[in-house]
């Protein structure tokens, strides 16, 4: 079992997170059920995802629940996406966020590869 805390793809994605609510907080209204769920969601479903993961008792575990992690990552990059072509949120949002969530799914591809190669040894 691990600590997910600290794990720096956690902390990258609990502050991307904490950003993702900000942004989403000046979303109209009409979204809220709608695409501010879907992002906030989706956003949080990354971190708790590799939370879930840490303490797992095996890698082979951990790993599907890193691969969850990035099907997240993959949602948050679109509704991104989506939010600023629809004029939900600036290139100065849009910018960092993206950057952000970017490099988590660059994290958690190399983690989920580390993982496989192990299993692969065994």
């Amino acid at each position: 079992m691990q600590n997910f805390r600290q794990l720096s793809v956690w902390q990258k994605s609990h502050k991307l997170t904490l950003s993702i609510y900000n942004i989403t907080r000046t979303f109209p209204r009409e979204e809220r059920f709608g695409l501010t769920s879907q992002l906030r969601r989706a956003s949080s479903s990354i971190g708790a995802n590799i939370a879930e993961g840490c303490g797992r008792n095996t890698r082979i575990e951990f790993r599907r629940f890193l691969d969850l992690a990035m099907g997240s990552a993959s949602e948050v990059e679109y509704f991104l996406l989506l939010a600023f072509d629809l004029g939900l949120i600036t290139a100065v949002s849009y910018g960092p966020a993206e950057k952000g969530i970017t490099e988590i799914k660059r994290m958690l591809a190399g983690f989920i590869e580390t993982l496989r190669r192990a299993a692969a040894k065994n």
